[in-house]
């Protein structure tokens, strides 16, 4: 009888991603258990405690995950048929489109009332997304298309945005959260970075209200 091949750390760190992203998404971040995501993966319980605190870790792993494997700022960096500025609202209107990463980022949301996530969070947005957004900005700069003298505090904001607008970091009923989200494409308008189409603000806005639904303004 043929030996069962012996999985490598890595390859058993990605069972637990693949077989929690799939119970996220089936039954619900709240519904899953550290014991169902192992019985998924095949492994001991003890196993997962070997490259995850909790429950709350690998959903903020899987986050950055899933980011990494349909970047928006990698799609749309070499079109050339686009201005600075249009690929901004290219760039959002892709990352509305990916369902599976906003699913898990809606249940997300209540992980980030533990400080040491929501730390990591920031740290990672600033250090991976500040960037990719100033790309795009001094891109926009340079061809016309974004006229402002604020690039890098602009590139630095947006990232910090998401964090602003979640009543799980800062409560906020639903109707509260909706006078933030004019408040900041007032603001970034202000400053030369018309993001917002009527497509975005209404995926924006159900974003709002499912949050509220859920209790999310509560937390």
């Amino acid at each position: 009888m043929a030996r069962p091949v012996k999985k490598t750390p890595e390859q058993w760190k990605q069972e637990i991603l693949n077989a929690a992203q799939s119970l996220f998404l089936s039954k619900g971040y709240e519904a899953s258990s550290v014991s169902d995501i192992m019985e998924l993966a095949g492994g001991a319980k003890g196993m997962f405690y070997r490259f995850f605190e909790s429950k709350e870790e690998v959903m903020h792993a899987l986050g950055n995950q899933l980011f990494f494997e349909n970047n928006p700022f990698e799609a749309i960096r070499e079109r050339d048929d686009l201005s600075g500025l249009e690929k901004i609202r290219a760039l959002l209107a892709l990352n509305q489109s990916d369902e599976k990463r906003n699913t898990l980022n809606r249940q997300a949301v209540s992980i980030l009332k533990d400080p040491r996530i929501l730390a990591s969070a920031v740290a990672n947005n600033r250090h991976v997304l500040t960037p990719l957004w100033l790309e795009l900005i001094e891109e926009g700069v340079r061809d016309g298309s974004i006229i402002t003298e604020y690039p890098k505090e602009l590139s630095e904001l947006l990232p910090l945005v998401n964090f602003w607008m979640l009543p799980s970091v800062f409560p906020a009923t639903e109707e509260e959260l909706l006078h933030k989200y004019r408040f900041v494409m007032e603001v970034l308008s202000q400053m030369g970075l018309p993001l917002y189409d009527a497509d975005s603000i209404s995926f924006t806005e159900q974003l709002i209200t499912d949050l509220t639904d859920k209790g999310e303004s509560k937390l």
